[in-house]
This record gives C-alpha cells, structure tokens and sequence, in this order.
C-alpha cells in the first residue's frame, strides 16, 4: 500500500530551497572564529530540502523520518542564523526572512507528518 500524497509537500520543498538560497548567501563568506558555525547552517540548510525530496520518494515510516529530520534541521539553522545576527556577522533581516522561511517549512513539514491533527 503507498501513502498519499500530501498537496503541501512541494510547496514545502520550494519554500525550504528559497531558504536555503538565502541561508547559503549569507553565510557563505563567514570568516573564522565563526567559520565553523557558517558550515554547519550549510549543511543543516541543504539538509532540510534534501530530507523533504527524498522523503517525497519514499513511503512509510521512512518518509516520516526524512521528514522529521527536515523539521529538525530546519529548526538547527534558524537557531544557527539567529546565533551569527545577534553577532553580527551576518545581515540581520536577510537572516529574519531566512528563519522565517524556515519556520514556515516546520509548519508544513509538521503538517505532513501529523496529517489527521
């Protein structure tokens, strides 16, 4: 038996690839002593679209898992993105729209993983 597909997953997708975009633009010149912070909101970013495509293709429990760690990884680089702007590092509203992004990709990740709610 497949699942259905849920209407909101590519629009989550889309949302979590213009987050990412705007994540990877700024931090992608992030100099050290916070270099190693900007490289884990790289990964985490490209984690969150990657985990919500590859869930997409799968069925059962191993799509809710990819989906819970988008959901995860979405909310390590918001945290991340909050940690370099109160710093300084990077643009404080580009890293507000980015986070904000993000915690729209949450709601509709959070969505799909609780569909009966």
């Amino acid at each position: 038996m497949h699942d259905s597909q849920p209407n909101n997953n590519l629009i989550a997708y889309s949302t979590a690839l213009e987050a990412a975009g705007i994540t990877l633009a700024l931090v992608r010149r992030v100099q050290a002593p916070f270099k190693s912070l900007a490289d884990q909101v790289i990964r985490a970013s490209s984690s969150v679209a990657a985990n919500l495509s590859e869930g997409n293709g799968r069925f059962g429990r191993d799509r809710f898992n990819h989906w819970r760690i988008a959901y995860a990884s979405a909310k390590e680089v918001e945290t991340f993105l909050h940690l370099l702007s109160g710093a300084g590092v990077i643009d404080r509203t580009q890293a507000k729209r980015a986070a904000d992004l993000f915690d729209e990709v949450r709601a509709m990740t959070w969505r799909l993983l609780h569909p009966k709610e």
